[in-house]
């Protein structure tokens, strides 16, 4: 199986800058993409950014300028470089993988982190 562990999250001024990583242990032959998605209390979750194998990116509009997704492969860690943090982003932040367990396996399978909470104080 699969397991994919987040650190990062905290208390933190608007303005300050966090760093959340997730690294996923297990059996892994590929993971691709690797992203992040935020929720709040009463409301879907919601994407933030992705990243492909070969390092192509997607951030959503809200984040863009703001957060940098990037990833180790060798490390199976995807991180998520937050910066000019609002109070706005304020959330539990899940990451998001489809990994691919064996060179020949056809299917991927589609896994999340356990959340861990970034609050941004105005």
């Amino acid at each position: 199986q699969v397991q994919l562990v987040e650190s990062g999250g905290g208390l933190v001024q608007a303005g300050g800058s966090l760093r959340l990583s997730c690294t996923a242990s297990g059996i892994i032959f590929s993971i691709d993409p690797m992203g992040w998605y935020r929720q709040t209390p009463g409301k879907q979750r919601e994407f933030v950014a992705d990243i492909t194998s070969g390092g192509s990116t997607n951030h959503a509009d809200s984040v863009k300028g703001r957060f940098t997704i990037s990833r180790d492969n060798a490390k199976n860690t995807v991180y998520l470089q937050m910066n000019s943090l609002k109070p706005e982003d304020t959330a539990v932040y899940y990451c998001n993988e489809d990994i691919r367990p064996y060179n020949n396996s056809r299917f991927r399978n589609t896994y999340w982190g356990q959340g861990t909470q970034v609050t941004v104080s105005s």
